[in-house]
């Protein structure tokens, strides 16, 4: 384009007859503005992929075009000569194979139409004409460098083709790592803020960022060995409302579906609590079996963090009426309510599960156990808070719950100031259409299904998908563009300095002895002006070729950086994701090749479950300035769950899953990473994992042992163990949790609860097998267990030498 143009305004400023040289100007003109409207269409970018190879056709038959115009455009006595125009006819031989967007098999056949024009039209124009006589051997001369011509521009192409592929290949990979890199940050971001607040999120990340860095082992245990504590991520909030509420009748029903049902319709019922916690601004904390807690007023302080908590109360109580009326099923929701403080955040290694302490929380606690089902249960704290919204009537906690009798605590019941006899419309419709006669499961599940609750880790399933060919059609047309630009570009600008130098040349009639219609007709002169254009155009092919590879090599330091970038994001995301789910669940959820089509459910024959705790926690816990109100205690449990932590890493006890943390209690089972349903020829395997679950409890208490030398404290573990069928699964959606639920979960936590500092309290089915693999277990006799009865419980025997072995090895 802005050689055409320069042409002209040199045709005009020459004062040249344009009646002469008409065809020139036409052609010129015609060529201007071809280049002047691709030119718009190339910047405006809307032209496709496939129309490049048109444009490059066009350019080259606009350059044929100029090239015959150059031949014949003079006037008649100058005579037409063999090597007329032959070095431009060189240059667009050389241009199809090196600059214009065209394939081998395009570029060959451009080039010989090319040459093969310029010889026949000439060879057929002189044989008429008769002069000058005998061109043979000048139109074979000129096939000879049109050919010579072809192959050099052959060469260069073979040459550039492999690395101008390589470096397109490597484009595309680059622009597919960035983008899975930002798919992968964005997981990052979702999956923490889906678990932890943001304020703690962030901080947990890059501690886990450097540590992903620190490749080296030694380097990471000489950064252990700097730090004498942990890491601890808790903060103090003021002015908060906990709130703790508990499925009456739910234990029951529950043993009474199928794995599918029960997941079902705890992920129903608690996508629904979580709803109403978001439309009351609280926030939920954890789930604990069928109990569900939240708080008002975190992150962020609220001034009516009580009336919410009151407001969700209620509201969750008004849904499992819902649900009764419904269904006929007899459950209902007892719920408790204190303000006051709390420390809330998270502590140990593995499993992180945001969570809050305090003496309130204790209380918010004992006010769940002592409500009434049905009704919201407050303490006179919170009572000051609601500045009379709600009317209230006594509550009578002391009467229920000892704790609140120790403490003298006066409690109140809310009145719901809703009417009583409401119908949910679909409540009607279950009736009629179900009546009774389903099981009270089946009965549940299908109405909870209507709720249409959220998937666990439902955010994480809109990721977008990205191919080589949407990178083609993407970006990659963007680059292709790009590089036809450069091309038009060069080529441009070579036809540009060619005419140029030949305009000016042509019109110095008083010093070359050049014709009055322009064209040169001098040989030497001519060979040295096309000489150094030519040598001119090869400079400008290996700038373009340089070019090319300083491009491949910054392309491909930044692929290899990138690929690394992604690579510590994948572990990150590896990591995290395994510190909320199990290895073997977190594979379903989030990868290449996730499957998220159902809730994530299994049912297991035989697993190990144990609940271990340290009972005297509770009397060292206090809150007062000279422990910064209780955050110097929770920086020594911090410590204990994160020591019990790191034995997981122990290849021995690599079947052990950690579930959850309560309090401080510590909760892990095994058998969860094995085939879910196992036969009878997996006992031994089976018996095994009973074993290494009793060698890990041994070691917990091992490691008790040196944190007490260390910290000068005597505290002791109170260790329960059962093993049976249990179901585990992934509920909640805004913050999705794997549990296990089952008789054998609940008989363990009672094998806890009701055993003795220093011991391992067992059911008389575990005591069996142990005794099997070796170990020695001494009858203590028969127990009253809450919900189950008198049961036959032992103690394992264990050696105290063993255990400080194992717990310090």
């Amino acid at each position: 384009m802005l050689t055409c143009a320069t042409l002209l305004v040199l045709f005009f400023s020459l004062k040249l007859d344009a009646k002469v040289h008409g065809v020139f100007v036409g052609v010129v003109g015609g060529a201007l503005c071809l280049f002047l409207a691709v030119f718009i269409l190339l910047c405006t970018e809307t032209l496709s992929q496939r129309w490049r190879t048109l444009l490059g056709l066009a350019v080259w038959a606009t350059h044929l075009t100029m090239g015959f115009t150059f031949i014949f455009s003079t006037e008649s006595e100058i005579p037409v000569q063999p090597w007329d125009q032959v070095p431009f006819f060189l240059f667009i031989i050389i241009t199809v194979y090196t600059m214009l967007p065209f394939q081998m098999s395009y570029a060959v056949t451009l080039s010989i139409i090319s040459f093969l024009s310029h010889i026949i039209v000439l060879s057929v124009y002189l044989t008429v004409g008769g002069l000058p006589p005998k061109p043979e051997k000048d139109l074979l001369s000129n096939a000879v460098v049109f050919v010579c011509g072809s192959m050099v521009g052959a060469f260069h192409k073979v040459l550039m083709e492999k690395p101008l592929m390589q470096t397109f290949q490597d484009t595309l990979r680059c622009l597919g790592i960035r983008m899975k890199l930002e798919i992968e940050k964005r997981q990052q971001e979702n999956l923490l803020q889906s678990v932890l607040p943001v304020y703690i999120s962030m901080k947990m990340k890059l501690a886990i960022m450097e540590r992903c860095k620190c490749k080296d082992k030694e380097e990471q245990q000489r950064m252990v060995c700097d730090n004498n504590f942990h890491s601890l991520y808790v903060k103090r909030h003021e002015n908060v409302s906990i709130l703790y509420a508990d499925i009456v009748g739910f234990t029951r029903l529950a043993s009474d579906c199928s794995p599918k049902e029960l997941v079902i319709m705890l992920n129903e019922l608690f996508g629904k609590f979580d709803q109403i916690a978001k439309e009351n601004e609280c926030m939920r904390i954890k789930i604990l079996g069928d109990c569900y807690y939240c708080v008002s007023g975190l992150p962020v302080s609220l001034p009516n963090h009580a009336k919410n908590c009151v407001k969700m109360g209620l509201d969750m109580c008004e849904a499992i009426k819902q649900v009764r009326e419904a269904t006929g099923v007899d459950i209902n929701m007892r719920v408790g309510v204190h303000s006051g403080n709390v420390l809330c955040g998270v502590i140990g290694l593995r499993k992180w599960q945001f969570d809050v302490w305090s003496h309130d929380v204790t209380l918010a606690n004992h006010m769940e156990s002592g409500g009434l089902p049905g009704r919201v249960h407050i303490t006179e704290a919170t009572l000051k808070h609601l500045n009379k919204v709600y009317e209230v009537e006594e509550g009578n906690g002391h009467l229920r719950d000892p704790y609140l009798k120790e403490l003298n605590v006066k409690t109140y019941l809310v009145i719901d100031p809703r009417v009583e006899n409401f119908n949910h419309p679909l409540a009607v419709c279950h009736r009629v259409s179900d009546g009774l006669k389903m099981r009270a499961s089946v009965r549940m599940t299908r109405f909870l299904e209507s709720w249409g609750a959220v998937k666990p880790f439902a955010h994480l399933q809109s990721r977008e998908e990205f191919s080589t060919d949407a990178m083609v059609n993407g970006k990659g047309q963007i680059n292709s563009m790009c590089i036809f630009k450069y091309y038009i570009g060069c080529a441009t600008f070579i036809f540009l300095c060619i005419f140029i130098i030949q305009m000016l040349v042509t019109n110095v009639e008083d010093s070359l002895m050049l014709c009055k219609a322009g064209l040169m007709k001098h040989p030497q002169l001519m060979s040295c002006i096309y000489i150094t254009l030519f040598l001119f155009t090869m400079l400008l092919i290996s700038c373009q070729n340089e070019y090319c590879c300083r491009q491949h090599f910054l392309l491909k330091n930044k692929n290899l950086a990138d690929k690394e970038e992604v690579e510590l994001c994948e572990n990150l995301n590896r990591l995290l994701l395994e510190n909320v789910l199990p290895a073997h669940v977190a594979t379903l959820f989030v990868g290449e090749n996730k499957k998220n089509e159902d809730l994530y459910y299994k049912s297991y024959d035989c697993v190990c479950v144990m609940f271990a705790s340290v009972p005297d926690f509770k009397e060292f816990y206090t809150e007062c300035d000279i422990n910064k109100e209780g955050l110097e205690c929770l920086r020594l449990l911090n410590e204990i769950i994160a020591d019990f932590d790191e034995l997981l890493s122990k290849p021995k006890f690599s079947g052990v899953e950690k579930i959850k943390t309560i309090g401080s209690t510590y909760m892990a089972a095994a058998g969860l990473s094995g085939p879910p349903e196992q036969s009878s020829q997996d006992r031994e395997r089976q018996n095994a994992q009973i074993g290494n679950m009793v060698e890990f409890a041994i070691a917990l208490i091992g490691k008790l042992d040196g944190i007490n030398r260390h910290s000068f404290n005597t505290f002791r573990l109170r260790v329960g163990i059962n093993h049976g069928p249990v179901i585990a699964g992934v509920i909640g959606a805004r913050k999705p949790q794997y549990d296990i639920w089952g008789n054998t979960v609940n008989v363990a936590s009672r094998m806890e609860s009701t055993g003795e500092l220093g011991k391992i309290q067992v059911t008389e089915e575990t005591s069996d097998v142990l005794q099997k693999l070796g170990y020695s277990c001494e009858c203590r006799g028969l127990i009253n267990v809450k919900g189950k009865g008198e049961l036959k419980t032992f103690f394992v025997c264990t050696d105290s030498s063993k255990q400080q072995g194992i717990g310090l090895s």
